[in-house]
């Protein structure tokens, strides 16, 4: 059945072709992984022109904070810096990538996108948006200075 995992091994069920499933919006099912490898696979995953974003947000992540741990949980991947304590997540929807920082609310500038909770914040990229990468590593560079959340 699409879109469940197997009992038996944890790993999320193939689509056609062996490729992993996409959820709703698109979202790649990716089995629960610490490191970079499932981080690797769902971005590898992600549809279209998403896994080139995805590929150069990881690629900023990680030039700006070395050492960085990554993780896949709930279908996304995160980024932290203790033992689940993480201070972005990515998820992908139909139209736009959306990036969590999870104590959004203090970093300066804020980033835009607003939350229903107090602390996060979050940045949502379109197709023909152009990535102010100089702003997204400081963001980044703010977010791993924070205390992290607990996932």
């Amino acid at each position: 059945m699409a879109g469940k995992t197997s009992k038996a091994t944890g790993k999320p069920k193939a689509g056609e072709g062996g490729q992993p499933v996409l959820l709703s919006g698109g979202n790649p099912q990716i089995a629960k992984g610490y490191g970079d490898a499932p981080v690797q696979a769902y971005i590898a995953a992600m549809p279209g022109w998403k896994s080139a974003l995805g590929a150069r947000l990881d690629a900023l992540i990680t030039s700006a904070i070395p050492g960085v741990r990554k993780a896949v949980k709930w279908n996304s991947p995160l980024y932290g810096m203790e033992d689940d304590d993480w201070f972005l997540g990515i998820h992908v929807f139909a139209k736009y990538v959306k990036v969590a920082f999870f104590r959004g609310a203090g970093l300066d500038p804020v980033p835009p996108g607003p939350s229903k909770q107090k602390e996060v914040r979050y940045l949502d990229i379109h197709e023909d948006d152009e990535l102010d990468e100089a702003q997204f590593t400081a963001w980044v560079k703010q977010a791993a200075a924070l205390p992290g959340e607990k996932m």
